[in-house]
């Protein structure tokens, strides 16, 4: 079927470009998240202020989770996309502003829920933190929530713009809540010259006014895509009843997963001083391959597998290969950087003022932990979005909680025995709960994988490509290690450009030569 419309030919991120242009706004977004990560880190380090920030941070974070991104973009824009591939953009536009009229509700009163049960939750979940501590998450949980309500409901921008294939916008706005946190910081101890104390609830107030700024810079362009937008409530507009039907699953599944994080931030806290900021300061890096490699095929594919859905089973399938195969190129040198280089990518991103040596190698090792289920994590993302864009939405669900169970069980057996291990006054006991994610990522994949092979048939991507990339990660890793061993001690951040670069250049000069170029246009669709 010819779609009736398309977006101008200067703005369409359709074909080659789609996931380049998820990825290049999420590079630009985590390139701001990790100067703002060395701000805090340079500041808070591994103290009881950073395990505050970081526990309060990730408490209304249930609610984003569950209502936000990957739940709104599996429930709403299979539905969107198709009233736009038949050409009935005011049908689409009326469903938009149902939608957006739901999660306004939904978003803002599990917000003042949590406003008002925020002393009991943090008494509750961590109570093993003395009285001053315990007041100081509460103080920044009750900012925390309304900025969550906010950014929930900057998702739905997101899925409007994805759907219209605007890609680069909507990953490009998290810059501005990063931008915010980072101002509020700097301007509290340069300028006012504040203690830690007041420096972390100033932070808190710049996360509320970044998803503030985040959700407004998305604006004109939604309102550029929109055609016959009416806001409403109404559940009867055509459409709303089959998201909210595909929803439920998904929020089941991302409830499940999201609680999973939580009850890891709730066990960190019963671990040594600074279990919780180290977990903070190694997911920072964790995610960033699967945002960049693994949310960006997974967004820019969502909505192209939407419009393949009656086009047979074998066109999917080769959709999906060449999906998980490009995401292979990046994904394999990840994990064996992140496992040989893991100190100097650490070292040379935070490691500044009370972020020091012990800090470092403590959050490489749990780097280390997480990085062996990165790459299971990042192609679940793909092959979940495969089954939103065939409307199932229970599988993911049913695998989501299998997975999060294995991760707890795993997890909560590892970490007080590796507490007993550290350096100086940290331990790694986080280290315990980030394998027991790694263990749990591996089983969803696989147990997707097998799933969606009823569906599409085989959809496995070269064997020998993926090798031929292991091969030259490897010898990579041999060379980065190798300069960090024979080149002198330097500063952290001298050290990443004297081995990081190396081992980026002998992996790509040495793919290529096995016979697998890096392709840029080419990076996550056709």
């Amino acid at each position: 079927m010819t779609r009736t419309t398309e977006p101008p030919e200067n703005e369409s991120e359709e074909g080659s470009g789609a996931a380049g242009k998820v990825g290049a706004g999420i590079f630009l977004s985590r390139l701001l998240g990790f100067v703002r990560d060395r701000v805090l880190a340079h500041y808070f380090g591994t103290s009881e202020f950073a395990d505050a920030w970081r526990a309060a941070l990730r408490t209304p974070n249930v609610i984003q989770n569950l209502l936000g991104e990957g739940t709104l973009s599996a429930s709403f824009i299979p539905v969107y996309s198709e009233f736009l591939e038949r050409g009935e953009e005011e049908k689409a536009g009326r469903f938009a502003g149902a939608a957006l009229g739901i999660l306004i509700v939904v978003a803002s009163s599990l917000a003042l829920l949590g406003v008002l049960v925020a002393p009991w939750l943090v008494k509750l979940f961590f109570s093993r933190w003395d009285a001053e501590k315990q007041a100081l998450t509460v103080e920044l949980v009750r900012i925390l929530f309304p900025m969550t309500a906010v950014l929930v409901v900057s998702a739905w921008a997101l899925g409007v713009l994805n759907s219209h294939r605007h890609f680069f916008v909507s990953y490009f706005a998290p810059v501005f809540w990063s931008l915010t946190q980072i101002i509020a910081v700097l301007t509290g101890a340069i300028y006012f010259g504040m203690g830690q104390r007041d420096l972390v609830v100033a932070l808190a107030f710049g996360a509320l006014a970044g998803g503030v700024v985040q959700f407004a810079f998305q604006i004109p362009w939604v309102m550029k895509s929109l055609k016959g937008f009416e806001f409403s409530f109404g559940r009867g507009v055509e459409g709303v009843r089959e998201a909210i039907k595909n929803f439920m699953p998904v929020v089941a599944a991302r409830g499940v997963v999201n609680l999973s994080g939580w009850a890891d931030v709730i066990l960190a806290a019963t671990l040594a001083e600074g279990a919780v900021a180290v977990l903070g300061y190694a997911q920072t890096l964790y995610v960033l391959p699967i945002s960049l490699f693994g949310v960006s095929v997974a967004a820019s594919e969502l909505p192209e597998l939407s419009r393949m859905r009656g086009d047979g089973t074998k066109v999917l399938a080769e959709r999906l290969s060449a999906a998980l195969a490009k995401v292979s190129y990046f994904l394999i040198p990840s994990v064996i950087g992140y496992l040989a280089l893991g100190d100097v990518v650490v070292g040379a991103i935070f490691q500044t003022g009370q972020f020091g040596e012990a800090q470092t190698l403590v959050t490489w090792a749990v780097l280390a932990a997480y990085s062996i289920g990165l790459g299971a994590s990042a192609r679940s993302r793909v092959l979940s979005s495969a089954f939103y864009a065939l409307r199932d939405t229970k599988t993911p669900a049913r695998v989501a909680t299998m997975r999060v169970v294995a991760s707890a069980g795993i997890g909560l057996a590892l970490m007080f025995p590796l507490d007993s291990f550290g350096f100086r006054e940290l331990r790694l006991g986080a280290a315990g709960l980030a394998l027991g994610a790694s263990a749990g990522a591996w089983m969803e994949y696989l147990m997707l994988r097998r799933a969606l092979f009823k569906h599409v048939g085989d959809h496995s991507p070269d064997s020998q490509r993926l090798l031929r990339l292991i091969a030259a990660a490897v010898v990579a890793a041999v060379v980065g290690v190798g300069l960090q061993v024979w080149l002198p001690k330097v500063h952290p951040a001298l050290m990443a450009l004297e081995t990081l670069v190396p081992f980026v250049l002998v992996y790509v000069g040495l793919a290529a030569l096995l016979g697998v170029p890096l392709q840029i246009r080419r990076v996550a669709a056709d």
